[in-house]
């Protein structure tokens, strides 16, 4: 878990520090994502699927530290989803279509 400090205003009146844990959800666990990304990636050659993983990838990290997490949970939680999609993609080319 993670704290997050924030400082807001109600209504023009400064407000009260407040504090927030904010616990990322595993991305190994997005398994819809992951069969998505492996499929769309099976459709093109290597360089290609590669570049859509990348450029996937970079959203959902940007998504991660827009919401505050530490630099070094997003990167572990890139390789994490990044190593998932991989793994299911061999699966599909291996059944030689969707995996299940």
């Amino acid at each position: 878990m993670y704290t997050i400090e924030t400082r807001g205003t109600a209504r023009g009146r400064a407000t009260a520090k407040t504090t927030a844990e904010v616990v990322p959800y595993p991305s190994t666990r997005r398994v819809g994502l992951i069969r998505k990304l492996a499929r769309l990636m099976a459709r093109y050659s290597v360089d290609a699927g590669d570049r859509t993983l990348a450029a996937r990838l970079d959203v959902q990290r940007t998504a991660l530290l827009r919401r505050g997490l530490p630099p070094n949970v997003v990167e572990r939680e890139m390789r994490a989803l990044e190593l998932a999609v991989r793994a299911e993609l061999w699966a599909v080319v291996m059944r030689g279509g969707d995996a299940a």
